[in-house]
């Protein structure tokens, strides 16, 4: 039972005209955005804050949201990039040692509107039989009528360049000392911290809307990571004498960040590169290849991935709406690596005449599995191997 007024003054619409009322939490405003559905059981300050949501009104399919309230150690960028936040219960209880505020307290100070209380597997079957679909989300008690006009009114994702409102102002080394990005683990009632590998490659990531765990565990590998702006040019790159390139996550439609695809593409030639999501979907642009936006989208800690080279399955954390094209891929010349088994999109790739790869999920979790992991292991021993090679 919610801790708050039982006043059904909360409405979220779809453009398609459904409407459904429920329990405000968070902040007092209304937001339009794409209307998208996330599967995860947990992780959801992780979702809250992952810059790939920028512009989406996220639906949690799991029941009861917020049990275990938020803290900023968890923040995967600074403060929520959702526009509004759907749950069906808001937990009526923060329990955990790490916790600072409740969600409803996280959302209010950051100007996030939410919405409880209403049936989020209806939503989810909407979503999944319609695709995502433009939302309004109101707190401020509108008409049914207002907010369906206003879902209508919405932008569409497709053609929009969201990166720019969350990329980096400028360029800066991440957790130089190393501290930030020491991984613990709690034994009884004691943590134990494990140790940061030195330094051994000066690594040049984009933000494209960057999650902070992904530079974590860069950084737990032996990379220096220096974070430029989404728009630096190939000059800003060389300017830090890199070995290696990396492209990050990030919002909105792959296809409209061509000056990211004209940047990348002067570089091929010159570093190993590993790209994640967004930044795979960019790599793909660069080659030549083409992406399309999928029905409802990949999000959740349980997509099940298939390598074709080493026959393994691996479970994994995926955020995104567009796809990579097989055929065009196959086309410039890249070798499809993975599948995502639920519907066989291209889910990994890498070029077959330099140490360039990608994939379309999240290796570094934050919240999911870890069984993708290893691609960080893999991009060292890349990285060196390329090093030893121009040496000799």
């Amino acid at each position: 039972m919610s801790i708050f007024k039982k006043d059904r003054t909360a409405i979220l619409a779809l453009e398609d005209g459904s409407v459904f009322r429920g329990f405000a939490f968070g902040a007092k405003t209304t937001v339009v955005g794409e209307g998208v559905f996330n599967t995860g059981m947990t992780g959801y300050q992780e979702t809250l804050t992952d810059p790939s949501y920028f512009g989406q009104i996220v639906t949690m399919t799991s029941p009861q949201i917020g049990n275990y309230g938020t803290n900023l150690c968890d923040e995967e960028s600074h403060g929520p990039k959702v526009s509004g936040f759907v749950v069906r219960e808001l937990s009526p209880i923060t329990s955990n040692w790490r916790s600072t505020h409740s969600l409803n307290e996280y959302l209010k100070n950051n100007g996030i509107p939410g919405i409880e209380g209403i049936d989020t597997r209806a939503i989810t079957k909407k979503l999944r039989t319609a695709g995502s679909l433009k939302a309004c989300l109101s707190t401020e008690g509108i008409s049914d009528e207002e907010a369906v006009s206003m879902a209508q009114k919405g932008e569409t994702i497709v053609g929009q360049d969201y990166v720019k409102e969350v990329t980096c102002k400028e360029s800066y080394t991440f957790d130089s000392s190393g501290e930030d990005s020491i991984p613990f683990t709690v034994t009884g009632t004691n943590l134990e911290q494990n140790k940061i590998p030195d330094l051994t490659h000066r690594l040049v990531a984009f933000d494209f809307g960057a999650k902070k765990a992904i530079f974590k565990n860069l950084r737990r590998h032996g990379f220096e990571v220096i974070v430029l702006p989404a728009a630096s040019s190939v000059e800003d790159v060389k300017s830090h004498n890199p070995d290696a390139i990396f492209l990050s996550n990030g919002p909105g439609d792959p296809a409209a960040l061509a000056y990211a695809h004209d940047t990348i593409r002067e570089l091929l030639d010159e570093y190993p590169i590993f790209g994640i999501c967004l930044g795979h979907q960019i790599l793909t642009h660069a080659i030549g290849a083409s992406t399309y936006k999928l029905k409802f989208g990949h999000r959740g800690a349980n997509q099940p991935v298939r390598n074709q080279e080493t026959k393994k399955v691996s479970i994994t954390s995926q955020n995104h709406g567009f796809a990579a094209d097989k055929e065009t891929l196959e086309a410039c010349g890249a070798i499809v690596t993975e599948y995502n088994l639920n519907d066989q999109t291209v889910s990994g790739m890498r070029l077959a005449d330099k140490p360039v790869f990608s994939v379309q999920y999240h290796p570094e979790a934050a919240p999911g599995p870890n069984d993708a992991q290893h691609l960080f292991e893999e991009f060292h021993r890349l990285v060196t191997e390329s090093k030893s090679q121009a040496v000799s």
